[in-house]
């Protein structure tokens, strides 16, 4: 399955069978660095039905195959995911033990930019985090951020 993804232009993020009573269920996560539209991932799942068909891969019995992106408040494990979330506020479990709410600015191989919103009206200061300091890092769903890319448009008019 998964150069079968690629060839789509997509990562493959997770591929997972789980037992729901009697049926199976076929989860495959995608992903790619422009994301994965309702297109994309009609097309993936197609491709993918199409040659589970052909194959004997998921046995005699039933199943459902469920195409799907990673969701919204996504655990960071790859460098690639940390790229794409360039730009999100992000939960960080440190290694020492500690925690941090930040935004990812950059990221490098060695590890990332971030921008500490400040507390209280203080201003956001900037730091440095390491791969090898984060324990865990997850995307944090934000309701209220005004999208940058929609405001420099608004301005341009």
């Amino acid at each position: 399955m998964e150069p079968l993804v690629a060839s789509q232009g997509l990562d493959p993020e997770e591929i997972a069978v789980d037992s729901v009573g009697r049926r199976r269920v076929l989860r495959v996560v995608v992903d790619s660095d422009t994301g994965a539209d309702l297109d994309r991932i009609a097309e993936v799942s197609r491709a993918l039905s199409a040659k589970l068909d052909e194959t004997d891969a998921m046995g005699e019995g039933q199943y459902t195959l469920e195409v799907g992106t990673p969701g919204a408040e996504r655990l960071l494990t790859e460098h690639r995911h940390y790229v794409r979330a360039t730009g999100r506020l992000v939960k960080f479990q440190l290694a020492d033990g500690g925690e941090l709410v930040a935004r990812i600015l950059q990221v490098d191989d060695e590890g990332l930019d971030l921008e500490v919103p400040g507390v209280k009206g203080r201003k956001a200061t900037t730091r440095r985090l390491g791969f090898q300091d984060v324990a865990r890092a997850r995307v944090q769903v934000e309701f209220n951020r005004k999208d940058t890319k929609n405001m420099k448009q608004q301005e341009e008019a």
